[in-house]
């Protein structure tokens, strides 16, 4: 187990499980915040003995977003020094969405602002449906700029203009039913349906299947249709030299049963 100041990151049964530690503050961000999960996260991805990773926090709260006294103290800076604390958070974001592994938000608790940005950023989102989502930076004169594309790319521009434009609080029953999230369930049996889930994707899926798959979905979108249908053709051609995909057909051809 690494433990950090403000994360910590524990691998079981092929999980590595990243907890925000900061409850007393609502696992509100900042700087440092960042820069331990942005440190487990590369350490998590690093790691062959996980190949699934969940993202959690400790306490009532999965995430508040920025902690507002660091953001108070971020106005004293020069533009400069704010663009290099932007660009801190920036990559934190891009080393979840851009993780070669597949990352599952556990969220159990209101993840607001920033907070809701992890949650988006990752390719599955569990919430317990007491759980809200919000991004509020607009009421507060700030502006939800990072996690504004990849709420574009999750939900669509009408969609995400209500939301970044009224700054409102919404369900996870609304949250599922626009795609923000993807499950909800009950607290006592949150933990047992992320595992099992995450153990499907372990056991049924190739790990060069899903880093490759992850990384077209996540490239495509920004492209034409020839660049996109060029670039899939490459993604083709380079699962099948994969050392997974000779596998996997050898198995499929004489009828066995293959666990990753």
């Amino acid at each position: 187990m690494i433990e950090l100041k403000f994360a910590n990151l524990l691998i079981e049964n092929r999980i590595a499980y990243i907890t925000i530690n900061r409850p007393d503050k609502r696992n509100a961000l900042n700087s440092e915040v960042v820069s331990n999960l942005k440190q487990l996260f590369k350490e998590a991805e690093q790691n062959p003995e996980a190949k699934i990773i969940v993202l959690k926090a400790n306490g009532d709260a999965f995430c508040a977003g920025a902690d507002l006294a660091y953001l108070q103290q971020l106005q004293k800076n020069s533009f400069e020094e704010n663009l290099e604390d932007s660009n801190h958070l920036k990559s934190l974001f891009e080393a979840i969405y851009l993780n070669s592994k597949i990352v599952i938000a556990q969220v159990e608790g209101h993840a607001i602002a920033g907070g809701g940005g992890l949650a988006t950023v990752c390719d599955f989102v569990f919430s317990v449906p007491e759980a809200k989502i919000g991004f509020t930076e607009v009421k507060i004169g700030f502006v939800p700029a990072i996690i504004s594309l990849f709420i574009l790319r999750k939900i669509g521009e009408n969609r995400t203009k209500e939301l970044l434009y009224t700054g409102d609080l919404i369900t996870s029953q609304k949250a599922k039913a626009i795609g923000l999230i993807n499950y909800i369930i009950d607290p006592e049996n949150i933990s047992s349906e992320v595992y099992d889930f995450a153990q499907k994707l372990i056991k049924s899926c190739s790990a060069d299947s899903l880093a490759l798959t992850k990384n077209l979905l996540a490239q495509v979108p920004t492209m034409n249709l020839s660049e996109g249908l060029n670039y899939a053709s490459e993604m083709n051609a380079k699962a099948r030299s994969t050392n997974d995909c000779i596998r996997g057909i050898s198995a499929f051809l004489n009828k066995e049963t293959i666990e990753w």
